[in-house]
């Protein structure tokens, strides 16, 4: 998707990429996409084709800087202290990103922002859980990619219970191991959380059968 299509935003502190519904409706979904641990606005859009036209689709800049020596980029928790942060290590950004999503609700009426999709990609997607088992009632959808479920969660896990979850990760992923996706899985089924699973021979990645089952996923 060419970035040129996108609109930049500034909120408070909040950095945005923004992709206007491509034709309107009654009450316009709404699909975060969140990028994972050194990434930035522009990491997500790769997946926006196979979002919902009719969707508000939002990318926002972490709000950390990473500790990354080369990458640069941003961070969903302060400090990175392993490479699987906790559910814990989450709740500062998770406090901001709530008072963001009261300021995109001012800024775009039209949008529905009580009940919106969440798309996150490795750190992504782990905030992404943290998010919807802080305010399970705002989340409709959660596609977790290349990501893992933050040790903590356990407890919390029926609060997820009437939220679809696509998880979608690469037998030969290096950075997240395909171990904690099945462990995400099986976690979650056994929550009773619907769970759709995904895996391809692929890295730290989107493969593309998982591409296409994405798109259906939130066609929904």
């Amino acid at each position: 998707m060419s970035m040129d299509n996108l609109l930049d935003l500034q909120l408070d502190s909040w950095t945005l990429k923004v992709r206007p519904p491509l034709y309107g409706s009654e009450r316009n979904p709404v699909i975060f996409l969140i990028h994972g641990w050194t990434g930035d606005e522009r990491s997500m859009w790769v997946f926006a084709p196979r979002l919902p036209e009719n969707a508000l689709l939002i990318a926002p800049r972490a709000p950390y800087v990473s500790n990354h020596a080369k990458l640069g980029g941003y961070s969903w928790v302060e400090q990175r202290a392993s490479q699987f942060s906790e559910l814990s290590a989450f709740d500062p950004a998770l406090v901001s990103f709530d008072s963001l999503i009261a300021e995109l609700a001012r800024q775009y009426p039209e949008a529905n922002f009580a009940n919106f999709g969440q798309m996150g990609f490795s750190q992504g997607a782990a905030f992404s859980f943290a998010y919807a088992l802080r305010h399970s009632v705002r989340v409709n959808r959660l596609a977790a990619l290349a990501g893992f479920l933050p040790a903590g969660a356990e407890e919390r896990l029926t609060a997820l219970a009437h939220i679809p979850v696509f998880i979608a990760h690469g037998t030969k992923d290096e950075t997240v191991p395909v171990a904690m996706a099945h462990e995400a899985r099986d976690v979650l089924a056994s929550a009773s959380v619907s769970v759709q699973y995904c895996e391809s021979a692929t890295g730290h990645k989107l493969g593309a059968n998982c591409a296409t089952l994405l798109a259906g996923f939130f066609k929904h």
